[in-house]
């Protein structure tokens, strides 16, 4: 069967702790939490590569180590999202340092991996820590079977993260996210397993199931 699930919460901490993580002053590289649909929906390339190559790379008018990229030669295996952006991509970028929110890949060319990131001007993709990047495997059906459909169903809709609780929805259009507060972790049943996806009535629900929603989008079944 599939499943729906509507929730409701007060956002006030996390916006105190999202403005916290964004912080200027701080020394390290800090996230706000995102679903991944979220990260799906935010970024504007969502790819399956592998990587087969790295080098370092620096701006030939700076001799600034801050200014150092990874530049990662990758073999695209799919591309999800950013058809509209690029028809190919060959590498990608990520600062040298974590704190810089760099991000460190195998590049062995053995592990496949999901990468979200965005476009700079010049056209060239930018990953970091702050993205969603998952070694293929790590991804559950349900994830890999959203990134092909239902994330981008529900990218009208509002992802809300619960800190704690009481927790409630201050519109229709609006999913709980729930993990934290049911296990103190992200990455948990919600994460890995639901869409936030739009209803016939404009309201929006958290979805499970294994096969794609009716197109009405109503409550629907799987087999």
């Amino acid at each position: 069967m599939g499943i729906w699930l509507h929730g409701c919460g007060t956002l006030l901490l996390g916006l105190l702790l999202a403005l916290a993580l964004m912080d200027p002053g701080a020394e390290a590289c800090t996230c706000q939490p995102a679903h991944p649909q979220e990260h799906f929906c935010q970024s504007e390339i969502v790819i399956r590569a592998k990587i087969s190559g790295e080098k370092i790379i620096s701006p030939s008018n700076s001799s600034s180590p801050y200014q150092k990229m990874i530049q990662y030669e990758i073999k695209l295996i799919k591309m999800f999202k950013g058809f509209d952006k690029v028809k190919d991509i060959q590498y990608v970028y990520t600062p040298v340092f974590s704190s810089l929110c760099g991000v460190k890949l195998d590049a062995s060319n053995k592990v496949q991996y999901l990468l979200t990131g965005n476009m700079w001007s010049e056209g060239k993709v930018s990953i970091g820590l702050c993205d969603f990047i998952e070694p293929w495997d790590n991804l559950s059906l349900a994830q890999k079977k959203n990134l092909n459909y239902r994330y981008q169903m529900g990218c009208d809709c509002t992802i809300s993260t619960c800190y704690t609780a009481p927790c409630c929805a201050t519109s229709e259009n609006e999913c709980l996210w729930t993990d934290w507060i049911l296990d103190n972790k992200m990455s948990r049943e919600q994460a890995r397993q639901y869409a936030c996806i739009k209803r016939t009535d404009g309201s929006c629900s958290w979805y499970r199931g294994s096969a794609g929603p009716d197109k009405d989008f109503a409550d629907v079944s799987d087999p």
